[in-house]
Protein backbone atom coordinates (compact mmCIF):
# COMPACT_ATOMS: atom_id res chain seq x y z
CA UNK A 1 0.00 0.00 0.00
CA UNK A 2 1.26 3.49 -0.87
CA UNK A 3 2.15 5.87 1.94
CA UNK A 4 -0.85 7.48 3.60
CA UNK A 5 1.14 10.14 5.45
CA UNK A 6 -0.40 13.44 4.40
CA UNK A 7 2.77 15.45 5.04
CA UNK A 8 4.75 13.24 2.63
CA UNK A 9 2.61 14.36 -0.31
CA UNK A 10 3.86 17.10 -2.60
CA UNK A 11 1.50 20.04 -2.96
CA UNK A 12 0.86 19.08 -6.57
CA UNK A 13 -0.36 15.66 -5.43
CA UNK A 14 -2.92 16.73 -2.84
CA UNK A 15 -5.80 17.43 -5.19
CA UNK A 16 -5.54 14.08 -6.97
CA UNK A 17 -4.74 12.05 -3.85
CA UNK A 18 -7.35 13.46 -1.46
CA UNK A 19 -11.01 14.18 -1.92
CA UNK A 20 -14.47 14.05 -0.34
CA UNK A 21 -14.11 10.34 0.49
CA UNK A 22 -10.84 10.90 2.36
CA UNK A 23 -10.57 10.83 6.15
CA UNK A 24 -7.95 13.01 7.84
CA UNK A 25 -6.68 11.26 10.98
CA UNK A 26 -5.16 13.62 13.54
CA UNK A 27 -3.44 12.07 16.58
CA UNK A 28 -3.69 14.47 19.52
CA UNK A 29 -1.64 14.03 22.66
CA UNK A 30 0.11 16.06 25.33
CA UNK A 31 3.55 16.85 26.68
CA UNK A 32 3.15 16.56 30.44
CA UNK A 33 4.55 14.87 33.51
CA UNK A 34 3.68 11.18 33.89
CA UNK A 35 5.39 10.52 37.20
CA UNK A 36 9.04 9.57 37.62
CA UNK A 37 8.77 6.43 35.49
CA UNK A 38 7.24 7.55 32.16
CA UNK A 39 8.23 10.17 29.56
CA UNK A 40 6.52 13.51 29.04
CA UNK A 41 5.36 12.45 25.55
CA UNK A 42 3.47 9.32 26.67
CA UNK A 43 0.02 10.46 25.46
CA UNK A 44 1.31 11.72 22.12
CA UNK A 45 3.37 8.58 21.50
CA UNK A 46 0.43 6.26 22.16
CA UNK A 47 -2.04 8.24 20.04
CA UNK A 48 0.44 8.42 17.18
CA UNK A 49 1.41 4.75 17.29
CA UNK A 50 -2.18 3.47 17.25
CA UNK A 51 -3.19 5.89 14.48
CA UNK A 52 -0.14 5.11 12.37
CA UNK A 53 -0.71 1.36 12.58
CA UNK A 54 -4.36 1.63 11.56
CA UNK A 55 -3.71 4.00 8.65
CA UNK A 56 -0.89 1.77 7.39
CA UNK A 57 -2.89 -1.47 7.51
CA UNK A 58 -6.44 -0.55 6.48
CA UNK A 59 -7.93 -0.08 3.04
CA UNK A 60 -10.13 2.94 3.74
CA UNK A 61 -9.11 6.32 2.29
CA UNK A 62 -7.31 7.38 5.47
CA UNK A 63 -4.64 10.08 5.67
CA UNK A 64 -2.44 10.46 8.74
CA UNK A 65 -1.80 14.07 9.70
CA UNK A 66 1.29 15.02 11.74
CA UNK A 67 0.66 14.48 15.44
CA UNK A 68 -0.50 17.44 17.50
CA UNK A 69 1.72 16.65 20.46
CA UNK A 70 0.70 19.64 22.55
CA UNK A 71 -2.65 19.63 24.34
CA UNK A 72 -4.47 21.19 27.25
CA UNK A 73 -2.57 20.00 30.32
CA UNK A 74 -3.41 22.61 32.96
CA UNK A 75 -3.70 19.90 35.62
CA UNK A 76 0.01 19.21 35.16
CA UNK A 77 1.50 22.69 34.77
CA UNK A 78 2.86 22.61 38.32
CA UNK A 79 5.44 20.08 37.12
CA UNK A 80 8.65 20.82 35.26
CA UNK A 81 8.54 19.78 31.62
CA UNK A 82 4.80 20.11 31.06
CA UNK A 83 4.10 22.11 27.88
CA UNK A 84 0.42 23.07 27.94
CA UNK A 85 -1.67 25.09 25.52
CA UNK A 86 -4.31 27.39 26.94
CA UNK A 87 -7.94 26.55 26.23
CA UNK A 88 -8.15 29.40 23.70
CA UNK A 89 -4.92 28.43 21.94
CA UNK A 90 -5.88 24.76 21.76
CA UNK A 91 -9.25 25.67 20.26
CA UNK A 92 -7.59 28.02 17.77
CA UNK A 93 -5.08 25.37 16.68
CA UNK A 94 -7.84 22.82 16.10
CA UNK A 95 -9.79 25.44 14.15
CA UNK A 96 -6.79 26.25 11.95
CA UNK A 97 -6.13 22.57 11.25
CA UNK A 98 -9.80 21.97 10.43
CA UNK A 99 -9.91 24.94 8.08
CA UNK A 100 -6.77 23.72 6.31
CA UNK A 101 -8.08 20.17 5.98
CA UNK A 102 -11.31 21.45 4.44
CA UNK A 103 -9.31 23.62 2.02
CA UNK A 104 -7.46 20.48 0.87
CA UNK A 105 -10.78 19.02 -0.28
CA UNK A 106 -11.08 16.49 2.55
CA UNK A 107 -14.56 16.15 4.04
CA UNK A 108 -13.96 14.07 7.19
CA UNK A 109 -11.58 14.59 10.10
CA UNK A 110 -11.08 12.34 13.12
CA UNK A 111 -9.22 13.48 16.23
CA UNK A 112 -7.58 10.43 17.81
CA UNK A 113 -7.02 11.62 21.36
CA UNK A 114 -4.57 10.17 23.87
CA UNK A 115 -5.01 12.67 26.74
CA UNK A 116 -7.99 12.89 29.08
CA UNK A 117 -7.52 16.62 29.61
CA UNK A 118 -8.27 17.24 25.92
CA UNK A 119 -11.67 15.55 25.86
CA UNK A 120 -14.02 18.44 26.65
CA UNK A 121 -12.23 20.88 24.35
CA UNK A 122 -12.24 18.37 21.49
CA UNK A 123 -15.97 17.79 21.92
CA UNK A 124 -16.56 21.52 21.59
CA UNK A 125 -14.29 21.71 18.55
CA UNK A 126 -16.23 19.00 16.70
CA UNK A 127 -19.35 21.13 16.49
CA UNK A 128 -17.45 24.37 15.85
CA UNK A 129 -15.57 22.81 12.91
CA UNK A 130 -18.78 21.33 11.56
CA UNK A 131 -20.43 24.74 11.64
CA UNK A 132 -17.50 26.75 10.30
CA UNK A 133 -16.25 24.52 7.49
CA UNK A 134 -18.94 21.92 6.79
CA UNK A 135 -16.62 19.11 7.81
CA UNK A 136 -17.87 15.80 9.14
CA UNK A 137 -16.08 15.74 12.48
CA UNK A 138 -15.33 12.88 14.86
CA UNK A 139 -13.24 12.06 17.93
CA UNK A 140 -11.95 8.81 19.39
CA UNK A 141 -10.21 8.37 22.74
CA UNK A 142 -7.48 5.73 22.70
CA UNK A 143 -7.23 4.78 26.35
CA UNK A 144 -6.53 1.19 27.38
CA UNK A 145 -9.20 0.33 29.98
CA UNK A 146 -8.35 -1.00 33.40
CA UNK A 147 -10.54 -4.02 32.60
CA UNK A 148 -7.95 -5.17 30.06
CA UNK A 149 -6.24 -6.99 32.95
CA UNK A 150 -8.07 -8.35 36.03
CA UNK A 151 -5.01 -7.67 38.19
CA UNK A 152 -5.11 -4.00 37.24
CA UNK A 153 -8.81 -3.72 38.03
CA UNK A 154 -8.35 -5.33 41.43
CA UNK A 155 -5.39 -3.17 42.40
CA UNK A 156 -6.28 0.18 40.83
CA UNK A 157 -10.03 0.24 41.72
CA UNK A 158 -10.86 2.61 38.86
CA UNK A 159 -8.11 5.08 39.77
CA UNK A 160 -5.37 4.03 37.34
CA UNK A 161 -5.94 7.03 35.10
CA UNK A 162 -2.49 8.59 34.78
CA UNK A 163 0.81 6.75 34.75
CA UNK A 164 -0.75 3.53 35.99
CA UNK A 165 -0.56 -0.05 34.78
CA UNK A 166 -2.18 0.58 31.39
CA UNK A 167 -0.04 3.49 30.23
CA UNK A 168 3.11 1.92 31.63
CA UNK A 169 2.39 -1.37 29.86
CA UNK A 170 1.78 0.40 26.57
CA UNK A 171 5.05 2.29 26.87
CA UNK A 172 6.93 -0.90 27.81
CA UNK A 173 5.66 -2.27 24.50
CA UNK A 174 6.16 0.84 22.36
CA UNK A 175 9.22 2.53 23.88
CA UNK A 176 10.75 0.49 26.69
CA UNK A 177 13.88 2.63 26.47
CA UNK A 178 11.88 5.55 27.91
CA UNK A 179 10.47 3.68 30.94
CA UNK A 180 12.12 3.46 34.37
CA UNK A 181 10.23 0.79 36.30
CA UNK A 182 12.63 1.11 39.22
CA UNK A 183 10.96 4.45 39.99
CA UNK A 184 7.40 3.05 39.87
CA UNK A 185 5.28 2.50 42.99
CA UNK A 186 1.60 1.93 43.68
CA UNK A 187 -0.28 5.21 44.06
CA UNK A 188 -3.95 4.69 44.96
CA UNK A 189 -5.54 7.29 47.31
CA UNK A 190 -7.36 5.25 49.94
CA UNK A 191 -9.86 8.01 50.70
CA UNK A 192 -11.25 7.79 47.13
CA UNK A 193 -11.17 4.06 46.52
CA UNK A 194 -14.62 3.39 48.02
CA UNK A 195 -16.42 6.39 46.53
CA UNK A 196 -19.43 5.55 44.39
CA UNK A 197 -20.25 8.97 42.91
CA UNK A 198 -17.34 11.39 43.50
CA UNK A 199 -14.76 9.40 41.56
CA UNK A 200 -13.30 9.29 38.08
CA UNK A 201 -16.11 8.23 35.78
CA UNK A 202 -18.68 8.70 38.55
CA UNK A 203 -21.83 10.81 38.51
CA UNK A 204 -20.21 13.66 40.49
CA UNK A 205 -17.52 15.57 38.63
CA UNK A 206 -14.76 17.40 40.49
CA UNK A 207 -11.92 19.70 39.56
CA UNK A 208 -8.46 18.37 40.23
CA UNK A 209 -4.76 18.88 39.67
CA UNK A 210 -2.46 15.89 39.39
CA UNK A 211 -0.50 16.87 42.50
CA UNK A 212 -3.71 16.80 44.55
CA UNK A 213 -3.01 13.06 44.77
CA UNK A 214 0.62 13.32 45.79
CA UNK A 215 3.79 15.20 44.89
CA UNK A 216 4.73 12.81 42.08
CA UNK A 217 1.48 13.45 40.22
CA UNK A 218 0.47 10.00 39.03
CA UNK A 219 -2.39 7.61 39.83
CA UNK A 220 -2.45 3.85 39.51
CA UNK A 221 -0.26 0.82 40.02
CA UNK A 222 2.53 0.79 37.43
CA UNK A 223 4.26 -2.05 39.29
CA UNK A 224 1.78 -4.40 37.59
CA UNK A 225 2.80 -3.29 34.09
CA UNK A 226 4.39 -5.59 31.54
CA UNK A 227 5.41 -5.40 27.90
CA UNK A 228 3.25 -8.45 27.19
CA UNK A 229 0.14 -6.72 28.54
CA UNK A 230 1.10 -3.63 26.55
CA UNK A 231 1.41 -5.62 23.32
CA UNK A 232 -1.96 -7.27 23.88
CA UNK A 233 -3.56 -3.94 24.73
CA UNK A 234 -2.05 -2.22 21.72
CA UNK A 235 -3.35 -4.94 19.41
CA UNK A 236 -6.84 -4.52 20.87
CA UNK A 237 -6.68 -0.73 20.53
CA UNK A 238 -5.61 -1.00 16.88
CA UNK A 239 -8.47 -3.40 16.11
CA UNK A 240 -11.00 -1.11 17.78
CA UNK A 241 -9.73 2.05 16.09
CA UNK A 242 -9.72 0.23 12.76
CA UNK A 243 -13.39 -0.64 13.16
CA UNK A 244 -14.18 2.91 14.27
CA UNK A 245 -12.43 4.54 11.32
CA UNK A 246 -14.06 2.14 8.87
CA UNK A 247 -17.44 3.29 10.12
CA UNK A 248 -16.38 6.94 10.04
CA UNK A 249 -15.37 6.52 6.40
CA UNK A 250 -18.95 5.42 5.61
CA UNK A 251 -20.71 7.91 7.86
CA UNK A 252 -22.90 10.65 6.45
CA UNK A 253 -26.03 12.58 7.35
CA UNK A 254 -29.29 12.25 5.43
CA UNK A 255 -29.44 14.12 2.12
CA UNK A 256 -31.61 16.77 3.73
CA UNK A 257 -28.89 17.66 6.24
CA UNK A 258 -26.57 20.63 5.85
Amino acid sequence: MASRFFAELRASQVESACGPSSVAVLPVGAIEQHGPHLPLATDALVAEAVSKEVVATHDEDLWLLPTLSYGRSVEHTWAAGTLSLSTATFAAVLDDIGRSVAAAGIRRIVLVNGHGGNVSEIQTALRDLRLAYGLLTFSVNVFLPEEHDPAWAASETGLGIHGGAAETSLMLHLRPDLVDLSAAERRIPAQMADNVHARFGGSVAFGWLANDFGPEGYLGDPTLASAEAGASGFKSMVATLGDQLAEVARFDFPDSAR
